[in-house]
């Protein structure tokens, strides 16, 4: 395979919302490109991206993927990325290794609420994007208002700037092709074809007017803010196309235009022209704003240009656990050459790597290269420390670059392994998942003792179940998590706690009498001593404190640990021979438990900070259903055409809301939600929970 400069190289994320074929797209372009015998088809697992068991048995994507294209002296790197909402965070990171990100846009629903998201995603990387109107060969392409009223759309959500390059050659037949607005060339094609268009020079009559006007508004657009290209303008009334396209090439680099195109995926319609396209409009890496980097050991910010003169560095974005290839990391080279054989040191782990086998990959499979240059995306297998988020780079040269910021994990269930076996390939098997998804988290409550499990929806952790019994053969259990309840007390009280033993030679003796206060929520368990005139020696008190507590963690209504109370210990009793350290921590259990008799024990939950993004039309449902829920709105906020919802919602009544939400939005709304705080139980709800609980059995006697 030949060796690009940065200059040659491209590097593309392509995002949106699920199911506006982005997988597809990516396969019919590098058949395009003859980078495949045939267009690989995500049904059967044959597109390159789309390789995971998993994402081709549910027929989404969960992960990024990255393959590329030669394509008349570029390489084009193409990030492929999920659409579904509860993955949104994938196409966020896939954004930091590339130039340009490709906004794929279903023909029939327009914009949807993914798309919105990766947009705000794009803008705040400062990443230039291009519109890609896709599946323009559907019946019903154009949605409900026809084409006009989509760009239209397009134009009101993310502005004026958002203008067409192309325009789609359409009739009731079907779609046949696209006008180019920069040269006014059309383009027809032959569906399921080889993706080669034929060009001509006419275009259709029908569309003459609206290509001549389009045209108009796009070169005035390109001239807009270049005195040069306004005096152009005005002069001749056009641009040349020369001028035209190195003014294009600039402004989409400079987010000032953001080309809209059309094309067909499934049918491969108008793809080399996107490849010709991308090659000629994308920016290139070496064009990119100097990388943001964190150098030294003290990580001061500042930036690494992506040039071979520089050192030589690398940052890892995502790692993939192949069956057989074992661990392969796929990475940006963020500076220098890297090649192959290289030793490098690893910033992150203080740890030397051999970089062995370094490929470009396609899909899953690597293309062996000798080198990669500053800007090129590669891949390498069987590092030894290495993992997402690392940087590499030669001895002396450190720097560290920062992923994107992950969110919170929105569903936990717990995890039961099936038999002896099964636990103990769990642990080894999960880690192995964590290091390729990093929202995966796996934990044992110490509360419940139960293992956990948290990633981004009930779909994400059925995914993770199902890749622990095909790739390690751990089968487990799913089911909900326990909710960690605590109990408290309502109001002050006083205890008397006395043991008492006599069964021959030493007995046993403990007195210790105890008042008991609230406090306030989150403050946690206070002990003091007004013990006077050595009612109680000193070196009992310790062993009165450590009986609370012990009782405290086992519950007194049902089993859950007591918070947020004051204990104070303020008179008693001892014997000279018979008092010791275990008599005087039974007292203090004893007194725990009579004190908690007349302080008006009461249970605490948990309470989700939950933030619900839905489109507008869903707002209602939404809001109704978390009244259902015992939910307390905290605010709504419009963006767009979306709702976000703030809310306090009990983490009992949120525990199957991911199902739920997705049914009343089709599938449109997502959320997020994490811990905010604990309150009361509502009486009615606390008889419930206490009626099916067990209450702990007192174990002492006076």
């Amino acid at each position: 395979m030949k060796t690009y400069q940065g200059s040659e190289i491209r590097n593309v994320a392509v995002v949106g919302h699920a199911h506006c074929g982005k997988t597809t797209l990516i396969a019919a372009m590098l058949h395009a490109a003859k980078m495949t015998p045939t267009q690989g088809r995500v049904e059967d697992g044959s597109a390159v991206t789309a390789y995971d068991e998993e994402e081709v048995a549910r027929g989404v994507t969960m992960q990024n993927a990255v393959a590329f294209a030669e394509w008349q002296g570029a390489k084009i790197n193409f990030v492929d990325t999920p659409g579904f909402h509860m993955f949104t965070h994938e196409a966020r990171a896939a954004l930091l290794p590339v130039e340009s990100a490709i906004v794929v846009v279903n023909a029939q629903s327009g914009v949807e609420p993914v798309t919105e998201r990766v947009w705000k995603y794009a803008e705040e990387a400062n990443i230039p994007r291009i519109v890609l109107i896709n599946q323009m060969d559907h019946p019903k392409a154009g949605g409900g208002g026809g084409l006009s009223a989509m760009l239209d759309d397009i134009t009101e959500r993310w502005g004026r700037n958002c203008v067409p390059v192309q325009l789609p050659i359409s009739d009731e037949k079907g779609f046949h092709g696209v006008v180019d607005l920069i040269t006014m060339e059309a383009y027809t094609y032959t569906p399921g074809g080889d993706g080669k268009g034929k060009v001509s020079t006419e275009i259709p009559a029908s569309l003459t007017a609206d290509a001549k006007a389009r045209h108009e508004a796009l070169v005035e657009l390109v001239a807009e803010g270049k005195d040069e290209l306004m005096e152009e303008y005005f002069e001749k009334g056009t641009i040349p196309e020369e001028h035209l396209i190195t003014a294009l090439h600039e402004a989409i680099r400079e987010d000032r235009i953001f080309p809209v195109l059309f094309s067909s995926g499934l049918a491969n319609m108008a793809l080399d022209h996107l490849l010709d396209f991308l090659k000629v409009y994308a920016p290139s890496p070496v064009e990119r704003e100097p990388f943001a980097v964190k150098a030294g050991v003290e990580k001061t910010e500042t930036t690494r240009k992506i040039a071979d003169s520089e050192p030589a560095a690398l940052f890892v974005f995502k790692t993939m656990t192949d069956p057989f290839a074992g661990r392969i990391s796929f990475f940006k080279v963020v500076s220098g050459v890297i090649k192959n054989d290289a030793a490098l040191e690893n910033y992150t782990r203080r740890g030397q790597e051999k970089l062995s086998h370094l490929s470009a990959m396609q899909g899953r499979k690597p293309v062996e290269v000798p080198e990669l240059h500053a800007g090129d995306i590669g891949g390498i297998g069987k590092l030894r420390d290495t993992l997402t988020g690392d940087t590499l780079g030669v001895k002396g040269g450190e720097i560290a670059v920062d992923l994107p910021p992950l969110p919170v994990p929105a569903m936990t269930y717990a995890i039961e392994p099936k038999s002896r076996a099964d636990e103990d390939k769990l642990a080894p098997a999960i880690h192995k998942l964590m290091e390729e998804d990093l929202l995966i988290r796996f934990f044992r409550d110490p509360q419940t003792n139960e293992f956990l499990i948290a990633g981004a929806g009930q779909p994400h952790i059925e995914a993770i179940v199902s890749r622990l019994k095909k790739r390690y053969h751990a089968e487990v259990h799913l089911k909900a998590p326990k909710v960690p309840y605590l109990e408290t007390i309502r109001i002050k009280g006083e205890a008397h706690g006395r043991h008492k033993k006599q069964s021959g030679g030493h007995g046993q003796f403990g007195d210790c009498k105890i008042r008991m206060e609230p406090q306030p929520r989150g403050a946690g368990f206070e002990f003091t001593s007004e013990v006077f005139g050595g009612a109680i020696p000193r070196n009992f008190i310790p062993a009165i404190e450590k009986g609370v507590v012990e009782a405290a963690v086992r519950g007194y209504l049902a089993g859950y640990p007591v918070v947020d109370f004051k204990v104070i210990v303020y008179d008693g009793s001892y014997h000279d021979v018979d008092s010791n350290e275990m008599s005087f921590k039974t007292a203090g259990r004893i007194a725990f438990k009579k004190a908690m008799e007349v302080c008006k024990p009461a249970l605490l939950e948990p309470i989700m900070k939950v933030e619900i993004e839905t489109p507008d039309e869903f707002a209602g449902a939404v809001m109704g259903d978390l009244s259902g829920r015992r939910g307390r709105p905290q605010g709504m906020e419009s963006k767009g055409r979306t709702t976000i919802v703030n809310a306090s919602v009990p983490m009992s009544e949120m525990l199957t809301y991911g199902t739920q939400l997705t049914s009343m939005t089709q599938g449109k709304g997502s959320y997020r939600m994490e811990m905010d705080h604990y309150d009361f139980v509502p009486q009615l709800v606390a008889d419930k929970i206490l009626a099916n609980a067990k209450r702990p059995v007192d174990e002492e006697e006076e």
